[in-house]
């Protein structure tokens, strides 16, 4: 089974070659990418990276506030920005205009992309927001009603009802509805919770007040045990909510267009019988459909437990993982170590398996944004990567740009200058523009540094198709090094592991094993650097039965094999100096006891 490299395409930002915009600027004075822009030639560089699924974000037409001959903007009390969060949407059944070359055509632009995608070998996805929509949501597709159409506005809940209703003396506050950027007239008296469950008359900046809550058939105020008692896998579809059947319309939409999978935003704030039935319906129609799941453990969970496994059970194929990311964080701006990761990094962890691992997203800041990774986020990049994404088997994620140290430069508006790319305004990706080169889509206008970057990026997504890297288990080799001298120490430190973390895989069906060595310190080099390999872990990765084992560089073509005696791999270690930010891949090879040394061999 290939393992899945998810590479996030934001497509407003994507081929939007204008690099000279201002902040809060509109869409003609900043520019935008648009469906035509991702062209073969853009696919064929993602493909050539090792990218095997392509996430198309912002797709599905949202609130926003620039004006369309057929679609009149939103009023800016209910929109982020200018452009608009991507993430509350006004019409589940249509595309954003902004993407289009012809807004009128924008739907035949859209699939003319799904098909370049297809025929590329790229499985496209798209977001599925099941947990909220537009405050002004409008969607009348074919025959259907609206959400809310036949809403009983006078009660807070209905099993029946789309939305749930403010009332006076429910909800924090009291009447007229106001949100942070003035009133919405059609909410005055009368109002929704906004999306993230915040049951008030006044909405803060923070709340996702843009956006109201969907009722899913259970009242959230009652906790999760609520959730339990809603219809199970098998029930048709005239025994759920009307809030499921609207949903596995769209979903059913969006494969017979040729969408192959769906990434589900804040999918433990919607209940888990609907996700395991809407799931098993999607397999019907496609058997292969992609489903990945953004979902925390946190206080909006439909759950008791932590929602993860239950999302799984539910038939999503991945989640995201949350906690190594903000480990990984944590090493550069709250003092943790190298070591640390190996307690995430277990085998039977759900995460190891079916976690998606991820440095950079939408919702993250950059690594590259000089605010963020103690500054020193493109330095240790690969490093990062290469401990965090390759020690997993799950699926990894790379966001637009991040393959060339995007530093989130470009211009700003309602999000300010915080490390992220904007996704609520028109903005740019200055750094991916000179890979992008009016259409060229090649390396050759891109700054030294960057082509590096993103040449490593080529070499190690392609790398995670190795046997080893895609399908092997998993052997943490920092607790066998904790006393090594050298291995990522700072001066006076007495254990080992601060900067350097080490692993092996090892897939038993081909019989092959990678070892990965990352330097994570932003600012020491270790020249002398060895790593220890106890013969238990020779072993279990079938290495230990001769007298020497052969190291080939994955990373590096021309660095010539090496070999190292199986008494000399436990003490001193085998030798890999590294230079801040630095990995080192190689494959273990082992001809048993008649190897001699070559002249590379560890003295």
């Amino acid at each position: 089974m290939m393992r899945p490299v998810i590479y996030q395409l934001f497509v407003r930002h994507f081929s939007n070659d204008k690099i000279d915009g201002i902040p809060w600027g509109r869409k003609e004075q900043n520019g935008c990418g648009t469906f035509n822009g991702v062209t073969n030639e853009a696919l064929d560089g993602l493909v050539a990276m090792g990218v095997t699924h392509l996430w198309l974000t912002g797709v599905i037409r949202h609130a926003t506030c620039t004006n369309y001959p057929d679609l009149p903007a939103q009023p800016e009390s209910i929109v982020k920005g200018l452009a608009g969060s991507p993430y509350a949407i006004v019409d589940y059944y249509d595309v954003d205009p902004d993407l289009a070359e012809n807004p009128l055509l924008r739907m035949e632009e859209f699939e003319d992309l799904l098909a370049r995608c297809h025929r590329k070998g790229l499985v496209p996805l798209i977001d599925f927001v099941g947990n909220h929509v537009s405050r002004g949501y409008e969607s009348r597709h074919g025959d259907h009603d609206g959400f809310g159409d036949h809403d009983d506005t006078s009660c807070f809940y209905h099993p029946d009802n789309s939305f749930f209703y403010l009332q006076y003396g429910i909800g924090e506050g009291n009447p007229p509805f106001r949100l942070p950027s003035g009133e919405w007239k059609k909410e005055l008296f009368m109002a929704r919770v906004t999306g993230n469950n915040a049951v008030t008359w006044q909405p803060s900046r923070y709340d996702w007040y843009e956006t109201v809550k969907l009722n899913f058939g259970f009242n959230f105020l009652d906790g999760p045990g609520a959730a339990r008692n809603l219809p199970g896998i098998m029930a048709a579809g005239n025994q759920v909510p009307g809030t499921w059947r609207s949903m596995d319309e769209i979903l059913a939409f969006w494969q017979a267009k040729g969408v192959g999978g769906f990434r589900c935003d804040m999918a433990h704030m919607v209940p888990m019988p609907f996700w395991k039935w809407a799931i098993a319906r999607a397999r019907v129609r496609d058997r292969g459909v992609f489903f990945i799941a953004e979902a925390y453990d946190d206080h909006m969970k439909t759950t008791e437990g932590d929602p993860m496994p239950d999302l799984l059970d539910c038939g999503f194929a991945a989640v995201y993982d949350a906690g190594m990311y903000h480990l990984a964080t944590d090493i550069y701006q709250k003092g943790a170590w190298a070591n640390d990761m190996d307690h995430l990094n277990k085998m039977g962890n759900m995460f190891m398996e079916r976690g998606v691992r991820y440095l950079e997203n939408h919702d993250e800041p950059r690594m590259s944004s000089p605010e963020h990774w103690g500054g020193k986020g493109r330095v240790v990049m690969p490093a990062v990567e290469a401990a965090v994404l390759g020690a997993g088997r799950g699926p990894v994620l790379i966001y637009n740009g991040q393959e060339v140290g995007e530093d989130a430069q470009g211009p700003s508006g309602y999000g300010g200058t915080d490390g992220r790319t904007s996704i609520f305004d028109y903005t740019c990706l200055p750094r991916l523009q000179k890979w992008l080169d009016h259409g060229r889509f090649d390396v050759e206008k891109l700054p030294e540094e960057d082509r590096r970057l993103r040449e490593f990026h080529v070499k190690f997504l392609n790398l995670l198709k190795h046997p080893a890297m895609a399908e092997g288990d998993f052997y943490g080799l920092n607790w066998a090094n904790m006393q090594t001298p050298g291995y990522g120490r700072e001066k006076g430190e007495k254990v080992s592991g601060h900067w350097v973390y080490s692993y092996l895989k090892h897939d038993r069906a081909s019989g092959r094993s990678v070892l990965v060595v990352a330097n994570l310190s932003p600012h020491k080099n270790f020249p002398d650097l060895r790593v220890s390999i106890p013969e238990n872990a020779l072993t279990w990765c079938g290495k230990a039965g001769g007298g020497y084992v052969r190291f080939t560089d994955l990373l590096e073509e021309e660095t010539p094999a090496i070999e190292v005696s199986v008494r000399e791999l436990l003490d001193p270690g085998i030798r890999v100096p590294l230079d801040s930010g630095q990995v080192c891949a190689m494959e273990l090879t082992c001809d048993g006891e008649g190897i001699s040394p070559t002249k590379n061999s560890i003295p």
